[in-house]
């Protein structure tokens, strides 16, 4: 199972799109999302994270180099794992919730939680409103554009996007997790991830199959 520390640092008044030179500063390095789970879906797109914390908010960048990009979804809680998509699923509260924050690379974001794949409540539009987003190609919709492209996403996750818990803040935390890169609809399908995952058929929704975070006090 992977298992990373994750490096509390102080971001106070940094803009979203300062994130990533803030990371730099800090030394947090790149891992990479690389796993082909399934040999009936072989591309893969180059794809790594990084990520720290602020105690009351996580810092997550995304860099991303693939054949083609996609961003069809017109707004947020919209079918964004048929873009060119970035995801993180965590169980923060250490019970059987986990979340999925799902990210296209326009910075369109879809949120669930709940303890199984089905019937999963979305967070409410002010939650995700709290989640500050930067996208290297824009933050506006566009159809697929064929062509190998690289991009970058860097969001700002406050502690209160866990909608289902209140969870104060990350310090000390272990946090079973996994960090995932999909595009259902682009004209090569792909579904990497971080931690490996033992199923027969394409599923992030498996947190038995999440590695471990462990938040730094």
């Amino acid at each position: 199972m992977n298992e990373l520390t994750i490096k509390k640092i102080s971001a106070a008044n940094v803009p979203v799109e300062a994130i990533p030179a803030l990371l730099d500063q800090e030394k947090i390095g790149f891992h990479p999302v690389a796993t082909v789970n399934w040999k009936e879906y072989p591309y893969q797109p180059a794809v790594q994270f990084r990520l720290a914390h602020t105690g009351d908010a996580l810092l997550l960048h995304y860099k991303v180099r693939e054949a083609s990009v996609r961003a069809v979804a017109p707004a947020d809680n919209g079918r964004v794992w048929e873009d060119s998509c970035v995801e993180f699923f965590s169980m923060p509260a250490g019970d059987d919730v986990y979340y999925n924050v799902e990210c296209n690379c326009a910075g369109a974001l879809l949120v669930g939680g709940g303890a199984g794949r089905k019937d999963r409540p979305h967070a409410p539009q002010e939650v995700l409103d709290r989640v500050q987003r930067w996208a290297s190609l824009g933050r506006e919709p566009f159809d697929e554009r064929v062509g190998e492209c690289a991009w970058e996403v860097a969001l700002i996750i406050p502690a209160s996007t866990f909608f289902l818990h209140d969870l104060g803040t990350f310090s000390g935390r272990d946090v079973r997790a996994n960090f995932y890169k999909c595009g259902d609809l682009l004209q090569t399908p792909h579904f990497l991830s971080w931690n490996p995952i033992g199923l027969e058929t394409p599923n992030f929704h498996c947190p038995q199959f999440f590695g471990l975070l462990h938040f730094e006090e």
